[in-house]
């Protein structure tokens, strides 16, 4: 597995937040489309095919697979790398799309893998994969055609997830269970267990 990429980073705002990563002479770091904010002059964009899985799974036949998966869920084939090519630090901004909070989370503290809400990643350091968890598509006459789509994220650097609202974080004791609205989910470590049930009736599933 490739070496992580340590970036140094600040979360900046309120209620409309964006993540400032401070990148040294060949850092980088990995964001999805449209998320970026601006970067400094000496940072270069590389298009990367599918979520970066490739540098574990090897080569073309890894990326084509995990390009395959996002398209199925509605994800865009391609990533972007922002590298610093420059000979001093330079600085990448990243945007949340929506009013909310962004989350940092050291992937090593967690042990090395994190469940995330589709739409929920926003960046990461240059080395951390994403991968599809979780994928549960509902009837279209019933919820609309909606999915509960979880992705995974894979290494030992920072991501930054976001989400709207407040954050509660829970730690479940062994064995503990616990019903959260699908909307509701941000990310979890994958010891946790998931599924989707139906709640009451019909009208109120």
């Amino acid at each position: 597995m490739p070496a992580m990429h340590e970036v140094e980073y600040e979360i900046i705002g309120d209620d409309m937040q964006f993540v400032k990563s401070e990148l040294d002479p060949g850092e980088a770091v990995l964001s999805e489309a449209g998320s970026m904010m601006y970067v400094e002059d000496g940072i270069e964009m590389q298009t990367i095919f599918g979520g970066g899985s490739q540098q574990q799974q090897g080569g073309f036949m890894g990326a084509l697979l995990s390009a395959g998966k996002r398209v199925i869920t509605g994800e865009s084939l391609f990533m972007t790398v922002f590298l610093n090519q420059g000979q001093g630090k330079r600085k990448a901004a990243f945007a949340a799309p929506y009013p909310g909070r962004i989350q940092a989370i050291r992937l090593a503290d967690v042990g090395g893998e994190l469940v995330a809400q589709k739409d929920s990643f926003l960046c990461a350091a240059k080395g951390v994969s994403l991968d599809i968890a979780f994928t549960k598509r509902f009837g279209a006459g019933l919820f609309g055609g909606e999915g509960f789509i979880l992705e995974r994220l894979r290494g030992d650097g920072w991501c930054f997830i976001h989400a709207g609202g407040a954050h509660e974080e829970r730690t479940l004791a062994p064995g503990e269970s616990r019903r959260v609205d699908t909307g509701c989910i941000v990310a979890m470590q994958p010891s946790v267990s998931y599924d989707i049930q139906m709640v009451g009736g019909l009208k109120s599933a």
